[in-house]
């Protein structure tokens, strides 16, 4: 048992160090931040509002049911329902219904309204996609910024790895009498500005990363670290096409069109739903209700059970051939008095009842609001217009100025290689002749400034060519997903 704890032990920390070491790939970052950025949250909540939409607007098609039960009691003087005579009395009523509504026509209102679901649906579906379009660039940006930032402190602590090295050799050549000490205190200050700025490049790697982690919502980000290899300039053919091809492609494939393309469809959609508030609607219904009281059903006359009957005190007719009157027997009756309430089930299906018919409206003046509706909807079909032409100029000139930028940074690119590849050779000659003694510290600490600034920005030129080649690929149409690093 006790091997057994120890192993359990040492494999929970093997694999709670390796998650603390764990590196995130680029393609990692991106699909996390898609999985787990708020913006893509919130842009999916838009897309199930949109499903319920057009669930909604399915339901205008179907009848409705609605059933209704009421129950109350009234106190105070009111008519007894059965004597007709005003008492005052506490009687309770209910009352229960079931009615069916059937919509038979609306002026094709329900059809066109669900027509403009399904495109509201769609016009979600676009606005997922380019905000995913959106969070995956950024993702990349900052991740690219990363890499630059640790190439560039890569460059400036292997260059003081030199530093130190010639410190030490330009000691033993100073205490030997070859060099003079200010050569020495020349190497030692650079030495000094050296560890500066890499201690300026550690902070900024540092920034970097806790800026990627909070755009990916990650809460360790003290251990939160990237893959920082194999990353390299990757060009299928993008920058040899033509731009109006780019272009072209851009305007078929983007989201952005799309959405303006789709604003639009809904704003036609929604002129010929306001126009349909022209027409007249008909309706058709059937009802079924019935009631019930606690009152009496009716009134029972008493009637004397000894003496059932009496004489009469008014003739009932008179003998012709004497002129005699003629008197009858009629119910001896004592009183009356009411009966209970009928059982409540029997009440309901004596006072049951259906009622069942049509309904027409036909609109004939409301105050120019339905005339001044299908104004406003013929507006913002001109409104939609424009902005989708003002989206199509935009892209056009977005994916123009992508185009520029990849061709610029990778002229860029081109220039800071040729400028290490001379700056190394300068610094390489620089350095073998300070070793021998035929330049002073100083102008051997500057060739290896500008050799590594050069270096830098050869860094910068390369991670800067990568992510404004991968906007160039997305605007032709390759999805995020795919890009390739």
């Amino acid at each position: 048992m006790k091997k057994l704890g120890l192993f359990i032990i040492l494999f929970s920390l093997g694999v709670s160090i390796q998650a603390q070491n764990k590196k995130w790939t680029l393609r990692e970052c991106v699909e996390h931040a898609l999985e787990n950025n708020i913006s893509v949250k919130q842009s999916e909540l838009d897309k199930e509002l949109a499903e319920i939409e057009k669930s909604d607007a399915f339901g205008n098609f179907l009848p409705s049911l609605n059933g209704s039960a009421s129950n109350s009691w009234n106190t105070g003087l009111t008519q007894n329902i059965t004597t007709g005579v005003l008492e005052n009395q506490t009687s309770r009523n209910s009352s229960y219904s079931v009615t069916l509504g059937v919509n038979i026509f609306q002026g094709l209102r329900n059809h066109r309204v669900y027509q403009r679901a399904k495109l509201s649906q769609l016009a979600s579906d676009y606005g997922l996609s380019k905000m995913k379009d959106d969070i995956s660039l950024f993702v990349a940006n900052s991740y690219l910024q990363v890499l630059t930032n640790k190439a560039n402190l890569e460059v400036l602590q292997s260059q003081n790895k030199v530093t130190q090295e010639q410190i030490q050799r330009t000691m033993d050549l100073v205490d030997a009498g070859v060099l003079p000490r200010g050569d020495l205190l020349e190497i030692q200050a650079t030495d000094a500005t050296e560890k500066q700025n890499i201690a300026v490049n550690e902070n900024a790697v540092k920034i970097s990363l806790l800026s990627l982690a909070q755009l990916l919502l990650i809460e360790d980000y003290e251990n939160f670290d990237i893959e920082d290899e194999g990353y390299e300039i990757i060009d299928d053919g993008i920058t040899a096409k033509n731009i109006s091809e780019i272009i072209a492609s851009a305007k078929e494939n983007r989201s952005e069109i799309k959405i303006a393309e789709t604003n639009l469809e809904l704003a036609v959609k929604d002129f010929q739903i306001s126009k349909s508030t022209y027409m007249p609607t008909l309706n058709a219904f059937i009802n079924y209700n019935t009631r019930e009281s606690d009152r009496a059903s009716g009134i029972e006359t008493i009637i004397d059970p000894n003496d059932p009957v009496t004489l009469s005190d008014t003739p009932i007719g008179v003998v012709g051939s004497s002129g005699e009157s003629v008197f009858g027997y009629e119910p001896n009756i004592l009183g009356l008095r009411e009966l209970d309430a009928l059982p409540f089930t029997e009440q309901l299906y004596l006072n049951d009842g259906v009622s069942y018919g049509f309904q027409l409206n036909v609109p004939i003046f409301n105050g120019f609001s339905t005339r001044n509706g299908v104004k406003r909807s013929k507006v913002n079909i001109k409104r939609q217009e424009f902005l989708l032409e003002q989206a199509r100029l935009d892209l056009e000139s977005t994916v123009y100025q992508a185009y520029v930028d990849a061709k610029g940074a990778y002229k860029s690119f081109e220039a800071a290689q040729k400028a290490l590849e001379s700056q190394e050779l300068a610094y390489q000659y620089a350095k073998d002749r300070y070793d021998v003694g035929l330049t002073n510290a100083f102008d051997f600490s500057q060739s290896k400034v500008r050799y590594d600034n050069t270096k830098i920005e050869a860094n910068r030129a390369k991670y800067d060519y990568i992510f404004k080649l991968k906007v160039l690929e997305l605007y032709f149409g390759i999805p995020a997903a795919e890009l390739k690093f």
